[in-house]
């Protein structure tokens, strides 16, 4: 049985900051260890790579230029070349992410980490302009590095809009000298009121950070106006109060809420609207496979249904 090869894969458009960041990875960071590597490299940027100063390191460049070439059987024919122990790939932002991810990879080649770079510059362009495309490079990355920031960037507009589309990815600003922005990001409530009162402005922010962070939350009291979502596949005594809030696009549009526990006889009626009050209860719960927020109710009074039913993450 062939022995794990692990691909390390960089995503992003040209001229991001992939070059730079494999660079620092393989040199600042003595990522490689001396073993046998080699980078694929997929699109030719502004930055090149030193093959010489590879070497030093035992690490060789391969180019794919055309996306046609890049095959499985292209990709056997490196691995028999070069006999390679680990691998990175710089991929072209413009091709398909799905050429990739479906391939068939080599036998013993693993993708152990997928890492995104973002010009924080323009990258408000290019999700209006090519969205779909942007969203397909950071759909399956482990890290998404957004680097140029400076003191004006607004952090938590980068940071929601990737969460929308990846849950799960470790999101990082990168200053223009190169060095982290660990700054805490500002939450547009005070979490710190005898009841965070969130307006339908707050509320998608407010279920992401406590989505991430439920521990801060942890015997807090919250209050929000809701739709009940109270479907029969609900046990008796919960139901899930929340909003439908559109991520990038009206077609993109999810129900986002959290448990709640409600011991009341009287049954809340399916998509009514409803203002609560709610202690905030960190506990293990099936639905969350892990533990996270649930709700007990303080109270629950009818609502209208407002203007917009739709929240919003930016």
């Amino acid at each position: 049985m062939a022995q794990d090869i692990p691909v390390y894969l960089f995503t992003g458009f040209m001229d991001s900051g992939k070059t730079t960041l494999v660079e620092e990875t393989l040199f600042e960071n003595n990522f490689g260890d001396g073993s046998k590597g080699i980078i694929i490299m997929c699109e030719d940027g502004e930055k090149e790579y030193d093959e010489a100063k590879l070497a030093t390191i035992n690490f060789k460049l391969v180019t794919v230029e055309e996306e046609e070439d890049f095959t499985p059987a292209k990709l056997q024919e490196i691995q028999d070349t070069y006999q390679p122990e680990q691998i990175f790939i710089e991929y072209n932002g413009t091709w398909g992410m799905d050429k990739l991810l479906e391939a068939k990879m080599p036998e013993g080649w693993v993708i152990v980490q997928s890492l995104a770079t973002v010009d924080s510059t323009t990258y408000d362009l290019y999700m209006n302009n090519m969205r779909a495309m942007m969203q397909e490079q950071v759909f399956s990355s482990d890290v998404v590095i957004f680097n140029r920031t400076d003191d004006d960037t607004d952090r938590g507009h980068l940071r929601r809009t990737i969460k929308n589309i990846n849950r799960k990815a470790q999101i990082v600003y990168e200053r223009k000298d190169g060095t982290i922005d660990e700054r805490p990001e500002e939450l547009p409530f005070d979490i710190n009121q005898d009841v965070i009162e969130l307006t339908d402005a707050d509320y998608a922010i407010w279920y992401m950070d406590a989505m991430e962070n439920y521990k801060k939350y942890d015997r807090k009291k919250v209050k929000f106006l809701a739709l009940v979502y109270n479907p029969d596949k609900l046990k008796k005594g919960v139901f899930v109060p929340g909003r439908f809030a559109m991520t990038c696009c009206i077609e993109d549009v999810t129900f986002i809420g959290f448990k709640c526990k409600y011991d009341r006889e009287e049954e809340l009626p399916h998509k009514s609207w409803i203002t609560i009050t709610a202690e905030i209860r960190v506990e293990f719960a099936r639905e969350y496979k892990g533990k996270g927020p649930v709700l007990y109710p303080i109270s629950i009074e009818k609502a209208q249904k407002p203007e917009d039913e739709l929240v919003y993450f930016s």
